[in-house]
């Protein structure tokens, strides 16, 4: 079943630009009221009104008076789409103010209506919006029930046609010469025009009006694009008093964290860096940039880094929001898990090199590297992580993990050779000969094995006619 949830932002305008409820706060639109806080209302500011009658009426109160952008809106307006993408992918936002999302079709995902209802009012009230909401089979009838009252509104288990009637007919301003007319004629609910056949109202409203009203009501088709998420990903959340403590911020950076993932997992991509903004009481910004190593969508290793590097850094200021950005989104391949293995999964390696880097510094961390060299000693290095290129291949594979600084050369008794004890050939001989423009080297290498098992690199130099063990293999 069909089932469309719309969230209309009524204070959209407002609150995109400030959230600050100790004094009256305007937006205005061509030196008009638009939109008011609860503090302007208190004292008889209302939208429509000049600025005059607002300067008036706050006397000697402070009073902020706002332009009104439309820029932010929609950088709003897009967040919260974002947001709603990890609830359900069937989406649109319509009009200037209103998200409408399908959910009827995830409804068992969330185990109830009750249960995601739950889930968008503690979305909504992290991030410091209000909400007027409307539940019905149609986008069109969820969002004019968005403008009744929330018992009327949310009531899903009543017919269309038992909520729709006490709405007045003026929410249609897209057909205001129709609305006119049809008031003229005494007719000014829904009430009044569902009472009417279908072939009258065809003949006094017209086609639009009437396809309007028919996908109202479900019977004709209404097609809408869905909404495609971006390249980038942005939300906040607002805690409404000032936070001091840094263990404060850790629910809130959870739940921004796993918004994340969320949106992550749902349009199949990943991040290697993700942006934190603390938004102080005074408006001031403290930036904190957190990279991993690799790519992933898993919030508790961003979790994680972000605790390490909030220890470092000092928060002069309360806190009155935060803000979690993420602009280097790429293509991703989710992992595979052994639903049927009983071992317990250790950390990877990538997640432990991450938590170094965020406590130590990106330099603590270094690697062990090959260059197109034949010689061990020029083609094995040591470099800081991230410079140079891993070891691949057969070239790199055949060598052992630790090379000493300088070969040591090895003590030999007739054909028997010696390093702490008697060493056996196993595997070669391999030659490399190299560097004849400067000073000729050529060498057999071999590896050989003590008593106890431990095997070692070695070779002879064909030039001196002496052996020399050069690496350990672990």
């Amino acid at each position: 079943m069909s089932l469309w949830l719309c969230l209309r932002f009524e204070q959209l305008p407002l609150q995109c630009l400030d959230r600050d409820e100790t004094h009256a706060v305007v937006v205005l639109e061509k030196q008009r009221v638009l939109r008011a806080n609860d503090c302007a209302h208190a004292l008889g500011i209302k939208p429509g009104q000049g600025t005059a009658t607002v300067r008036a009426l706050a006397a000697e109160l402070p009073v902020t008076l706002l332009e009104r952008d439309r820029d932010a809106e929609q950088r709003a307006l897009d967040q919260l789409c974002c947001w709603a993408y990890s609830i359900t992918p069937s989406l649109h936002s319509w009009r200037e103010d209103c998200l409408l999302l399908e959910v009827g079709s995830c409804l068992s995902l969330y185990r109830g209506l009750d249960t995601l209802l739950a889930e968008v009012a503690g979305g909504l009230g992290s991030r410091g919006y209000s909400v007027q909401q409307g539940l019905a089979p149609t986008p069109r009838a969820a969002w004019l029930l968005s403008h009744a009252d929330p018992s009327i509104a949310m009531a899903a288990d009543r017919p269309l046609q038992d909520r729709l009637p006490p709405l007045p007919l003026a929410l249609l301003d897209e057909h205001i010469t129709t609305v006119d007319s049809l008031r003229r004629a005494g007719l000014h609910t829904f009430g009044d025009i569902l009472a009417l056949p279908t072939s009258t109202l065809g003949r006094r409203c017209g086609k639009a009006f009437t396809r309007e009203l028919q996908q109202l009501l479900g019977q004709h088709e209404d097609l809408r694009r869905d909404f495609q998420p971006p390249a980038q990903f942005s939300d906040e959340y607002w805690f409404g008093y000032e936070v001091k403590g840094k263990e404060e911020l850790q629910p809130a950076i959870q739940q921004l964290l796993q918004s994340l993932c969320r949106f992550l997992r749902n349009t199949q991509l990943q991040t290697g860096e993700i942006l934190w903004e603390f938004i102080g009481i005074d408006g001031s910004l403290i930036r904190l940039t957190v990279r991993s190593s690799s790519r992933h969508s898993d919030w508790q290793n961003w979790y994680s880094l972000t605790g390490i590097r909030l220890e470092r850094q000092q928060l002069e200021i309360g806190v009155e929001g935060l803000a979690l950005h993420c602009e280097q989104l790429q293509p991703g391949q989710l992992d595979s898990v052994d639903l049927f293995s009983s071992r317990h999964q250790r950390e990877p390696l990538g997640s432990l090199l991450d938590r170094l880097r965020s406590r130590l510094g990106q330099q603590a961390i270094a690697k062990v590297g090959c260059r197109d060299e034949h010689l061990p000693e020029y083609a094995v290095h040591v470099a800081p992580d991230n410079a140079g290129a891993p070891c691949t291949g057969d070239h790199c594979g055949q060598r052992p993990f630790w090379l000493m600084p300088q070969p040591q050369p090895l003590r030999q008794h007739g054909e028997q050779l010696y390093w702490n004890g008697p060493l056996r050939l196993v595997y070669g001989p391999e030659r490399i000969e190299d560097n004849w423009w400067l000073q000729p080297v050529s060498r057999d290498y071999y590896v050989a094995e003590d008593e106890r098992g431990q095997h070692f690199w070695i070779y002879r130099d064909r030039l001196v006619k002496h052996w020399y063990i050069q690496g350990i293999f672990p």
